[in-house]
């Protein structure tokens, strides 16, 4: 199996991690621990590594027959008949050639269009205004916001159930107001959004699997 090998100046420990979105298994090792050290403690550990995984789901590509999550509903991706892109209950139907781009473009579309709406709200409830949105494919975090009022968010939250990608607009609005993570800033956030803990979990629980959809295709 393939490692990654990185040397920490600030670690104490030899440590072990496995990305939940493209399964890398990172092993990261002090300053001045030898090499093999660390690779006899990842023998040790190869048979937790391989469950590990094992239990990651598989990736999926595009294409035509495979299934995606919009907004928390699974819908199976179908050819069109003409050249529009039609979201059903459980299907979305789109034309080809290059059915991921034309997919992935269109997802993104519509979470500028969620997230702008949920952005507008909350700042308004808040009293605060922002500078601009962007959308990126960020895979450390769903959204930040700068000191300038500056909001980035993960377009693929539209692939989550919308109170999710509601709960991280009124996060990183409430940042307008709060930068930090602090009583204040959680205050806030209860107080534009309501009980927040739900969504919250769900991003923990199942927020690497909506990286698992490829549009390379």
């Amino acid at each position: 199996m393939a490692l990654t090998l990185r040397r920490s100046a600030r670690a104490r420990r030899i440590s072990l991690r496995i990305s939940q979105l493209d399964g890398r298994v990172t092993l990261t090792l002090p300053a001045r621990v030898p090499e093999a050290e660390a690779l006899a403690f990842a023998r040790e550990k190869e048979a937790w590594i391989r469950q590990h995984l094992e239990a990651r789901s598989e990736d999926v590509d595009i294409a035509i027959g495979a299934e995606i999550p919009i907004e928390g509903a699974m819908r199976q991706i179908v050819p069109a008949d003409g050249r529009r892109l039609v979201l059903m209950a459980d299907r979305i139907a789109v034309p080809g050639p290059a059915v991921a781009m034309r997919l992935q473009s269109w997802l993104k579309e519509l979470a500028r269009d969620r997230l702008a709406a949920a952005s507008d709200d909350y700042a308004r409830r808040l009293g605060r205004s922002y500078s601009r949105i962007t959308l990126r494919d960020t895979r450390s975090r769903w959204g930040s916001c700068s000191s300038q009022g500056a909001l980035m968010y993960s377009w693929r939250l539209i692939l989550a159930p919308p109170e999710v990608l509601s709960y991280v607009a009124a996060h990183e609005v409430a940042h307008l107001a709060e930068m930090n993570h602090s009583p204040a800033f959680w205050a806030q956030v209860g107080r534009i959004y309501g009980p927040y803990e739900a969504p919250r979990q769900w991003l923990r629980a199942h927020g690497g699997e909506l990286h698992r959809y490829r549009f390379s295709g």
